[in-house]
């Protein structure tokens, strides 16, 4: 009995390619739904640049595109008191997942680029893009905040 596999017929009528834009919105999305991140930073310029709202998806995000495989780097804001590595990992996993599962290419490196701290209060103040200086949980009277894995 023979079986009826579709791509042995198919006809190749074009292909499809997914711009880095798109691939930077979808890794932005992913990154700023992560417990941790206060946002994403559009780079360093004289100093931290301020922390980007969400109509900015895809500042702080770079892109480089193959044929079927992409490299991302993110530049993000963490809350002060979460755990740096456990957050960067979390944003690994889930931009990974996302990009590789709405466009079909292989994402070989998420690297995470950490520009700055950043109070939970201040990510709530209209306006105010100011940071401070890490300071360690002894300084500041604060703990580390784990992330569900």
């Amino acid at each position: 009995m023979e079986e009826n596999n579709n791509n042995d017929n198919a006809i190749d009528i074009g292909s499809v390619r997914v711009s880095e834009e798109v691939i930077a919105i979808i890794a932005g999305i992913a990154a700023t739904e992560v417990a941790g991140v206060a946002g994403m930073s559009g780079g360093i310029a004289g100093g931290i640049a301020g922390i980007l709202g969400r109509k900015n998806l895809s500042k702080g995000v770079k892109v480089e595109v193959g044929e079927k495989e992409a490299i991302i780097n993110l530049y993000i804001i963490v809350e002060l008191g979460y755990r740096i590595p456990d957050v960067a990992w979390e944003i690994q996993e889930k931009v990974k997942k996302s990009v590789e599962m709405m466009t079909g290419l292989d994402v070989i490196e998420v690297n995470i680029h950490i520009q700055g701290i950043s109070k939970a209060e201040q990510k709530n103040n209209a306006g105010d893009s100011s940071h401070d200086v890490p300071k360690t949980p002894s300084e500041s009277g604060d703990t580390y905040k784990e992330v569900d894995r």
